[in-house]
């Protein structure tokens, strides 16, 4: 299946725009990172963010939130926060002497969850299942989620007291991990200029650019993207390349794969393109595996890079674009 039809052709292109144009007006001189984050969005995945305070991460989450036309929560981690403080709880009612469910946070469209690892391994488990299915359990009744819940987690790299490092399960449920870094001088200075006279946010001055139905439209072309043969079978040779180099403790699981696989469908979809090439997989390589494979973070670049050279590149044959 392609996505190639012409309202596709039509509407898709110009609502992404509204979206990248909103995240690039809020977090300045990012272009890279914000392309990652739509990519994630658009592949029904989840995001964790690790970089130092300060630099941009909930503005992020709320310009998104807002880009989209969608609730936006935000939970701050710390070791005395307790599942029910994520996904709800039930109360018992005097008045009608019964009980009724509180929603947590969790029942949001996009959900910042902040420096997760200072949270208890019991509290983090209770992200696993609403990330996994977009659904949470409590005293056995299921709640459905927003069908577009889109989680952005966030670590501190330096300051590690105090913390619960996330298991590989639970860091299984993300797509990608990436970082921000500092902006340029110049964009710190327009970021200086812009904040002058106002205190309102920039997503709430941006406005919101799409619906949460068009996004859920939007997932559903992205998955649509063709991924020939050629392509698949790179995947599956990249996956086993992980799985055997020594310096790799958990080599990509099946679910890693078809991540890899759906962040490569957004990143084509992105660039114009109705199919797959080696260069999609290949430039979201880093954010997904980094995320899973165990790898010391000064060895990560240099242990990708071969991991990448170990599989030969297939050669696609070009065909049109998707607009």
């Amino acid at each position: 299946m392609t996505c190639n039809s012409t309202q596709a052709i039509e509407t898709g292109p110009n609502l992404i725009e509204a979206v990248r144009s909103a995240l690039n007006a809020a977090l300045r001189g990012k272009s890279t990172v914000n392309e990652q984050v739509l990519a994630c969005l658009l592949a029904r995945g989840h995001l964790l963010v690790e970089d130092l305070p300060g630099l941009g991460k909930t503005t992020l989450a709320k310009a998104l939130a807002h880009a989209v036309g969608g609730k936006f929560a935000r939970v701050q981690c710390t070791p005395d926060l307790l599942p029910g403080d994520i996904t709800g709880f039930r109360i018992f009612d005097q008045r009608t002497r019964d009980f009724e469910f509180l929603p947590g946070p969790v029942f949001a469209d996009v959900l910042l969850a902040d420096e997760i690892n200072r949270a208890t391994p019991r509290t983090q488990s209770a992200l696993l299942e609403a990330m996994a299915e977009r659904q949470v359990t409590i005293d056995n009744v299921r709640h459905d989620l927003s069908r577009t819940f889109f989680v952005i987690a966030t670590q501190n790299p330096v300051e590690q007291h105090g913390t619960y490092p996330l298991p590989e399960a639970q860091l299984d449920r993300f797509a990608m991990k990436i970082g921000i870094g500092y902006p340029r001088k110049e964009d710190e200075r327009s970021m200086l200029a812009s904040a002058v006279g106002t205190s309102s946010a920039v997503e709430h001055v941006l406005g919101p650019q799409i619906r949460p139905e068009e996004l859920r439209t939007l997932q559903d072309r992205v998955a649509g993207v063709s991924v020939g043969a050629l392509v698949c079978d790179y995947l599956v040779e990249l996956a086993h390349a992980t799985r055997t180099h020594r310096q790799v403790t958990l080599g990509l699981s099946p679910r890693g794969l078809l991540t890899w696989q759906r962040l490569a469908q957004a990143r084509a979809w992105l660039k114009g393109r109705e199919y797959v090439t080696p260069d999609d997989v290949q430039d979201m390589a880093r954010p997904v595996l980094e995320v899973r494979l165990g790898i010391e973070p000064e060895e990560t670049a240099r242990v990708l890079e071969e991991i990448l050279a170990s599989v030969p590149v297939p050669a696609l044959r070009p065909t049109r674009l998707l607009f």
